[in-house]
């Protein structure tokens, strides 16, 4: 089957191919801004869901195709956060996430097309991340590296921003925009195996 990515992001991209599958990527070029709902897990889910249709009315109708949208914001104090979009709104972020715990959400929405038909599924994925308590200093270097400005909640795990970050609850994929296990049973719901996408790449 091809699995297709409606992604911009270099990690999600990573994540699935580490896991073994070999997807494509397009970008979908939905604006964000235009979405609002106060329900971050809402908020997400509507934003991955326009993701993937955005996508999907470019690649269907055709048969053994999935197409995979994600959204990803923290949540702190019941306040959602996006990506800061430059180091000074970066700095100012982590102002506010040193020495907390905040929540992050991925919102997925996946369309399987198979046999002429398609069936469709939204779920969301929740992770608790542990951030450290930084010094003004270290803030301001975290910011200078420019990781953090274009990342949801302003943070990685996997780049400069890991040692920033002293333990997660929940799904460690999530943490870098893309639940794996749920994705899994996502496809389990709507008919497809997991193992069935390890087939090599054409």
């Amino acid at each position: 089957m091809r699995l297709i990515l409606a992604s911009a992001s270099p990690a999600r991209l990573e994540t699935l191919r580490r896991a073994g599958t070999h997807p494509s990527a397009i970008v979908s070029d939905v604006d964000e801004s235009a979405v609002n709902l106060d329900d971050i897990e809402d908020l997400t889910s509507e934003l991955a869901r326009l993701k993937a249709e955005a996508v999907a009315a470019q690649v269907l109708p055709a048969d053994d195709v999935i197409v995979v949208g994600c959204d990803t914001m923290l949540e702190v104090d019941g306040r959602p956060y996006g990506k800061p979009g430059s180091p000074q709104a970066a700095a100012r972020l982590w102002q506010r996430l040193s020495g907390v715990t905040g929540r992050l959400v991925t919102g997925h929405h996946v369309i399987v097309s198979v046999d002429g038909q398609e069936r469709r599924a939204t779920r969301t994925a929740v992770t608790l991340v542990h951030f450290a308590d930084l010094s003004d200093s270290e803030m301001a270097a975290y910011a200078a590296t420019g990781e953090p400005e274009n990342v949801a909640g302003g943070f990685t795990i996997d780049g400069y921003g890991g040692p920033f970050v002293t333990g997660i609850e929940g799904d460690p994929h999530n943490v870098v925009g893309i639940s794996l296990p749920l994705l899994r049973m996502m496809l389990a719901d709507l008919g497809v195996t997991w193992h069935d996408l390890w087939s090599p790449a054409s």
